[in-house]
């Protein structure tokens, strides 16, 4: 079952009845519905953060990986503003459950950051057994050029993983040769790529999509990880050993080099940019998610998600 997702998406219908009562003061009526909106989203933080299906390695992984980037950033993001139905959902059968949450840049703080997507999705298989994905994508704005933070796990059973961590380059790496020896060349990123590669379950992945492949830079690590079935517990002694360190050093690289470091851009070249990042955007909606969406959690609830997904990136 081929699934790619650089979304983080969960489904829940969360009920608000708004007070009929005429006679209540707006600024009661507006405290009111300031505290429940509060309440709706400290709910599905809560739930993204939990990642419910996954091992404890993997899991620990996921939230260590979010938390890092909301405490690095801090009011360089604004709250998660997306309805409750959008941060949780699922399907009408129940097989298939999903969590999103997005964070946008602090633009008065002048914050390099152009939103930060964070999700997984959880879905029953009809042979059994069950696919986890699980994703966090930090995306930049015009203000840089700087790349991009993306990770992806994809677990279809015990015994299988598929891995993609990467800086997906914003320039063309053979007309801007400086910018392949700043961020790929110089933070030595193909080193954790090589210790990987080295563990004897670690093999090669190479997505169908030649597009996908596009736009990964030439340190991306998308590798499979295979075990067998007499050792339990082997795909997440990876997670933990290897799989953990690296990608915090990738994204400690990406924050400390991309996210936060400074870099100066003309007006042609952020027009340029932003013309660039903007179809990335549209191509993950129109083909990535609008193909999958829709035969996962059907059209009413897919169409609301991408509704959402739409706002976030301003599509």
């Amino acid at each position: 079952m081929a699934v790619r997702l650089t979304l983080p998406v969960i489904f829940f219908s969360s009920h608000f009845s708004p007070s009929s009562s005429r006679s209540r003061s707006k600024t009661f009526s507006s405290s009111a519905s300031s505290s429940q909106m509060e309440l709706n989203n400290e709910f599905g933080v809560t739930k993204f953060k939990e990642f419910p299906y996954l091992s404890a390695p993997h899991r620990n992984l996921m939230v260590d990986l979010v938390s890092t980037v909301e405490n690095r950033l801090g009011s360089q993001l604004l709250p998660c503003s997306l309805p409750p139905d959008v941060q949780y959902y699922q399907n009408q059968t129940g097989s298939a459950h999903a969590s999103l949450h997005t964070r946008s840049g602090n633009k008065p703080s002048h914050s390099q950051i152009d939103f930060i997507l964070g999700s997984w999705i959880h879905c029953e298989l009809p042979t059994g057994g069950a696919l986890n994905i699980t994703s966090l994508s930090a995306f930049l704005n015009p203000l840089t050029d700087a790349p991009n933070f993306l990770i992806e796990l994809i677990q279809s059973s015990p015994t299988s993983l598929i891995l993609i961590l990467d800086l997906p380059p914003r320039k063309d790496l053979v007309l801007c040769p400086d910018y392949l020896h700043t961020f790929y060349e110089e933070t030595q990123l193909d080193t954790r790529k090589q210790i990987l590669e080295k563990i004897p379950e670690v093999k090669p992945y190479i997505s169908s999509s030649l597009y996908i492949r596009s736009l990964v830079s030439p340190t991306a690590i998308m590798v499979r990880i295979e075990t067998e079935a007499s050792q339990p517990g082997r795909v997440e002694e990876v997670i933990k050993d290897h799989v953990d360190p690296i990608a915090k050093e990738v994204l400690g690289i990406w924050l400390d080099q991309c996210a936060c470091g400074k870099r100066e851009v003309g007006e042609a070249e952020r027009a340029i940019l932003e013309k660039r990042d903007g179809l990335i955007k549209i191509k993950t909606i129109e083909v990535d998610l609008g193909s999958n969406f829709p035969r996962l959690f059907g059209p009413e609830v897919a169409d609301r998600i991408l509704g959402a997904m739409r706002d976030v990136f301003t599509v």
